[in-house]
């Protein structure tokens, strides 16, 4: 998202590596001192980066913004981390369009003299993003709503679930650095038998054992990887946030209606 902002105005870097489990990342000296020498650092906030309280105080002098801000957070509803925010805003199409503008906002504090360019960025942007908005809503507005369902690992799309209507599933709230447990698993089993799901996915940054193990259990496909908390490698389906948003809803989209071949989106 903020190169898609910064353009040629700007140079961009990511302190996690690709492919990183993002909540435990932890920072070598290396992305230290790259910290502190950026003119501006963006995080994602409500959490995700558990890291960044510590990583910002070794780097006291250099500006940093939150992009979640101004996203409606909703609660992880049990375990460990039950009544914090859950973080992954950015995997709604519609938060995204928040954190587009955050983002444009920052750009335009630091470097006012091309705050045009950024501007200009921003608007073309967003409406590749609404664009794909528009096509996940008629895609799952296909789909019997009895049927909407998104069973994954993690629950790590409840902004997504709730912005367009589905109905989420998950093994463990949080991947935090944890084994799914017999009885997460049997209550995911017991969820996909009782409502007939005919698919279940599972994140890239984390092993699919479990979800493997429900699809055998129950008859339901296991249908594919989903990204969330990284980009895939630049050869890969992920590289960039818009191929990520339609990685998944195309890797959704198919599992729930049982098609191969090309992509909806």
């Amino acid at each position: 998202m903020a190169q898609n902002v910064a353009g040629d105005r700007a140079i961009v870097e990511s302190i996690s590596k690709l492919g990183a489990e993002i909540h435990g990342y932890e920072p070598t000296p290396s992305d230290l001192e790259r910290g502190q020498g950026a003119n501006l650092i963006l995080d994602n906030g409500l959490n995700l980066e558990r890291w960044a309280e510590r990583f910002y105080n070794n780097i006291p002098k250099v500006s940093h913004v939150t992009l979640s801000d101004g996203v409606q957070p909703i609660s992880i509803a049990e375990d460990a981390y039950q009544g914090k925010p859950n973080p992954h805003a950015w995997m709604s199409p519609q938060n995204a369009l928040i954190y587009v503008e955050n983002i444009r906002k920052a750009l335009n504090t630091v470097d006012p003299a091309n705050a045009a360019t950024y501007d200009s960025n921003a608007t073309a942007y967003s409406a590749k993003i609404r664009a794909i908005d528009i096509k996940l809503k008629q895609a799952i507005s296909a789909i019997p709503p009895d049927k909407r369902f998104m069973v994954t690992c993690e629950g790590a799309f409840s902004y997504l679930a709730r912005d367009y209507g589905l109905k989420e599933v998950y093994i463990w709230s949080v991947n935090a650095e944890q084994q799914a447990t017999p009885k997460q698993v049997e209550r995911v089993i017991n969820t996909v038998k009782e409502n007939q799901i005919p698919a279940v996915f599972c994140e890239s940054t984390i092993s699919n054992e479990a979800q493997l193990q429900v699809a055998k259990e129950t008859g339901a496909k296991f249908a594919g990887v989903l990204y969330v908390d990284s980009l895939s490698l630049p050869n890969g389906p992920a590289s960039t946030y818009l191929k990520l948003l339609e990685h998944n809803v195309n890797t959704l989209i198919q599992g729930l209606e049982g098609q191969q071949g090309k992509s909806r989106i």
